[in-house]
């Protein structure tokens, strides 16, 4: 892949991620917070579901498939997502971007206790870089939310399916589990709508348009974007730039939603993207080092 394709794919996935938060707040004004999470997963799982079974993409053939795919269909687009949206309702679009996207700073701490991972030092120096990032974001100008709490919580729901999709997303053909987590959170996230709130949605150009655009652009061309990159680039170098995502929210929370930029929002800022860089950075000796090691 040319160097100039790259980074458009890059860019393109990463603000898709991150201005996801800005256009789910801006859908709050028409519908209640579950129920357009509901309706934008189910949409996308939808539409991809029927594309893998067109194109006969390998399924689950036994029942035991089906239930890993709703479990993780439970922990990344269920809960995750229902938390997002759920923040968005009391905090900011930049302050959830920021919360939820310390994930990979969680795989490190969960993975290590859960599933005995071992992770290199400059590693977990990038997990005490990014905490002291939400510190210094959060806590200058903190204000006691739920919303807050629903960020956090998103983030380490993102950090436990990131985990299970590590270790059963082999067993699957990426874009049939793409689809059916969706679908299978979707619908959770649906009757959770009408369990836990009132739900509403009020259809008009605006709300109709918001939908489509979270549906299609913010989750089935921006998975196909980042997966394909995943494929078809080094899987290291192309994650570590997943810290642009929450940049793009601050960025588009600040244009489209008169989000307030604290200094605190640069300086925490600087910190987390500095260490989910050095969590995701798999940095490798140059040739002239593995040289000496193997004559030596």
């Amino acid at each position: 892949m040319n160097k100039l394709k790259w980074i458009s794919l890059v860019l393109v996935t990463t603000f898709l991620m991150g201005s996801s938060f800005t256009v789910g707040k801006l859908g709050l004004a028409y519908s209640s917070p579950l129920l357009l999470a509901a309706y934008r997963f189910i949409l996308a799982g939808s539409i991809l579901a029927i594309l893998v079974r067109v194109l006969r993409r390998a399924h689950p053939a036994a029942k035991e498939g089906w239930v890993k795919m709703l479990m993780i269909g439970v922990f990344q687009t269920a809960g995750v997502m229902g938390c997002i949206f759920l923040s968005l309702r009391s905090i900011t679009a930049s302050e959830s971007s920021i919360l939820t996207f310390t994930n990979p700073l969680l795989v490190v701490v969960l993975g290590s206790f859960l599933f005995k991972a071992r992770y290199k030092l400059y590693q977990w120096g990038g997990v005490l870089l990014g905490l002291t990032g939400v510190v210094i974001t959060q806590g200058t100008h903190l204000k006691f939310e739920v919303g807050t709490l629903f960020g956090i919580l998103s983030a380490l729901l993102w950090a436990a399916s990131t985990l299970l999709v590590k270790k059963w997303g082999t067993n699957f053909d990426t874009w049939v589990l793409s689809a059916y987590q969706m679908l299978f959170g979707g619908l959770l996230l649906l009757a959770a709508s009408f369990l836990l709130e009132h739900p509403f949605f009020h259809p008009n150009t605006h709300s109709l348009s918001i939908l489509l655009w979270l549906s299609v652009m913010s989750s089935i061309v921006q998975f196909a974007g980042w997966y394909y990159l995943l494929q078809n680039t080094d899987p290291g170098k192309t994650s570590a730039y997943l810290f642009l995502a929450p940049f793009f929210g601050v960025l588009t929370g600040c244009i489209l939603l008169n989000d307030p930029l604290f200094p605190s929002f640069i300086v925490g800022g600087f910190f987390i993207l500095t260490g989910i860089y050095l969590v995701n950075r798999n940095f490798q000796p140059s040739k002239a080092k593995r040289k000496l090691f193997i004559t030596h």
